[in-house]
């Protein structure tokens, strides 16, 4: 089970309260989990990726395992530890300001 924090106005978005667990199939990867992520909650389409694209948002980041994933390409592996459920996967929003 893979479990992920999404930041507050996402969970407001798709109504969640706390982590959000989720059951994907395959190999896990961010790919994987933003896609088991979307079915799921098909409000979240294009908020957390480009619908078109798939690519990230230029303001969210994902964080794991002391690591910013934000850069990995989408299919890489992830460490087993995510997939595990041990360790949690943060989708941040970046602040931005000048």
């Amino acid at each position: 089970m893979i479990r992920l924090v999404l930041p507050s106005h996402l969970r407001s978005l798709a109504q969640i309260t706390g982590e959000v667990h989720l059951d994907v199939a395959g190999p896990i990867t961010l790919r994987a989990i933003l896609n088991e992520l979307e079915a799921r909650y098909p409000m979240l389409r294009g908020t957390i990726r480009d619908q078109a694209t798939g690519r990230r948002r230029p303001f969210i980041r994902f964080f794991a395992c002391q690591e910013d994933l934000s850069h990995e390409l989408p299919d890489r592996l992830l460490p087993e530890k995510i997939a595990s459920g041990e360790e949690v996967i943060y989708v941040v929003g970046a602040v931005a300001g000048g």
